[in-house]
């Protein structure tokens, strides 16, 4: 029986309109603790692959399973992060993180837990524009870690920060994911940040959008990933 942190695409295609073909036989199976980087042109159907794995969408073609079971719409065993952080102005870090669980018997103790895992413990009384772009980011994170998802989603979260706050959020998320242990499907269009972080870098071709390229991490593979890429584009 799959593991409920699974992922699983079979012949998945999409199409938007008559015009618009995004992806074409998709096939990917993720196994649970994985932590897998997604790399391609603009417009090849990243963002649109993580959307179907969050149940944001559905194929026109094929089929997505979490857990070996079919992907209907979002669900709780599903976080996702997206390039702006996306908090609410009106309420402070702690309530914005807490705010997927409100109901939860345990959530001040899981709040305290994420702020803590995410460097944000002495920001909890803060708003989201007294934050950096970084401290927001990390919000964002802690948020989606709130109901604790066995899968992680994350859309080009640092594409937005400066070079060195990227770097220091690249490691910091490194970090939550050994001691989370969660599965990660990270879209990003550096190639140096999918083989820091990835210990699967896929590459996509431009649309419609395509896997060419699926290695484990290993020593020469920021050469084979750039390689890669630049020939998806063309």
């Amino acid at each position: 029986m799959p593991s409920p942190d699974s992922v699983a695409l079979k012949g998945v295609t999409l199409t938007y309109g008559r015009k618009v073909h995004a992806l074409d036989g998709i096939d990917l199976a993720i196994e649970p603790g994985e932590f897998v980087a997604i790399v391609g042109p603009s417009g090849c159907g990243k963002s649109t692959l993580l959307r179907l794995v969050a149940g944001f969408a559905r194929p026109t073609g094929g089929e997505v399973r979490v857990g070996g079971e079919p992907v209907a719409g979002p669900g709780p065993d599903r976080g996702m992060v997206f390039q702006q952080p996306r908090l609410f102005p009106w309420l402070s870090v702690r309530r914005n993180v807490a705010f997927g669980i409100r109901r939860h018997p345990g959530r001040d103790a899981r709040v305290a837990e994420l702020l803590d895992l995410v460097g944000l413990a002495d920001a909890a009384r803060l708003r989201p524009y007294e934050l950096s772009g970084g401290m927001q980011q990390r919000a964002a994170i802690a948020r989606a870690l709130a109901p604790d998802p066995g899968i992680l989603l994350m859309d080009e979260p640092f594409a937005a920060l400066d070079a060195l706050t990227r770097e220091r959020l690249q490691e910091e998320l490194r970090r939550i994911w050994q001691q989370t242990g969660k599965t990660v499907l990270f879209v990003t269009h550096s190639v140096d940040e999918a083989v820091f972080l990835g210990t699967r870098v896929l590459v996509m071709s431009k649309r419609p959008g395509r896997i060419v390229l699926d290695l484990p991490h290993q020593p020469d593979l920021r050469e084979t990933v750039s390689t890669a890429v630049r020939q998806a584009a063309v």
